[in-house]
């Protein structure tokens, strides 16, 4: 398969609620209560690391198979550490993750080096992890004014 375009729209609502849609899904994003917002729903940092981990689970169920896995249950434990001074303009600090954790639980009978190899193949095949371990071209289109209809 060649190179695909993967695409998601958000919409800012109330306070700082915003809506997601991507494919025909609808997220809602919000921050917690501390942070501005009225906590229906994951923040985006939260939402990065969902992402991980539901990434790794999909490809430990895609390859399974080919490892002579039996992959009778797969989570993912993640959490990150973000200094909320750099998103709220307090610090000099960056406003991004500083360091993420996981620990990928695999109910399996397969070997220990079996699953090692496994372990080794999810991380080194991942999109999402290997988004966030390598720095990746982004780019802003610019900016559009829409105009209120009067």
């Amino acid at each position: 398969m060649a190179v695909t375009t993967f695409k998601a729209n958000t919409y800012l609502k109330e306070k700082v609620s915003v809506e997601a849609n991507i494919r025909g899904h609808k997220i809602i994003v919000d921050e917690p209560k501390e942070l501005g917002g009225d906590n229906q729903g994951a923040n985006p940092v939260e939402l990065l690391l969902a992402a991980l981990g539901a990434c790794q689970s999909i490809v430990a169920r895609t390859f399974a198979k080919k490892f002579d896995i039996d992959l009778q249950n797969f989570w993912v434990e993640l959490e990150g550490d973000l200094d909320t001074d750099g998103f709220l303009g307090k610090s000099d600090v960056r406003p991004g993750f500083s360091a993420i954790r996981y620990t990928i639980h695999i109910e399996t009978n397969a070997s220990q080096e079996k699953v090692a190899e496994f372990k080794k193949f999810i991380e080194a095949h991942c999109p999402v992890g290997d988004t966030i371990a390598n720095t990746v071209n982004l780019v802003s289109s610019g900016i559009v004014i829409e105009n209120p209809i009067i």
